[in-house]
Parts: C-alpha cells; structure tokens; sequence
C-alpha cells in the first residue's frame, strides 16, 4: 500500500508541475499556484519543473516497488 501510494503522490505532482508549467509558458502573468512566490517568471518555472520532475521520480518508483510487491498484476 506505502508504494501504491507513493506512486499516486507522483502521479498528482506531474500533473501539477506539467500543468502549471504550460499555464506559465502561455501566460507569463499567472503564476497559479506559485502566485506567492517571490522572483517571476524564471522562479516560477523552475519551481514547476523540479515539481514534474520529482513527480515523473516517485510515480516510476513507486510503479516498480508495487509490482514487484505484486500489486501491480
């Protein structure tokens, strides 16, 4: 279950990083979630690359662990 879940908290920061990630490419002035964080544009994006990145991470750890644990048949 730890796996399962950790799979499924990597699978929402993806989605969140590469969705935030393109909003900010289409327009520079929203910032969605990251609104508050101090240093534009450039802050902004790397903050939802590390997110997608971290999240692509977890997901295909998790995905391995809980196949391996047989979860995943």
């Amino acid at each position: 279950m730890k796996h399962v879940t950790v799979l499924i908290i990597g699978m929402l920061l993806l989605v969140l990083g590469a969705q935030g990630a393109i909003r900010l490419l289409a327009d520079h002035d929203n910032a969605g979630l990251l609104a508050w964080l101090p240093g534009g544009f450039a802050v902004w994006l790397a903050c939802y690359s590390v997110a997608a990145v971290v999240g692509v991470l977890l997901a295909g750890w998790g995905s391995k662990k809980a196949k391996q644990s047989g979860r995943g048949r």
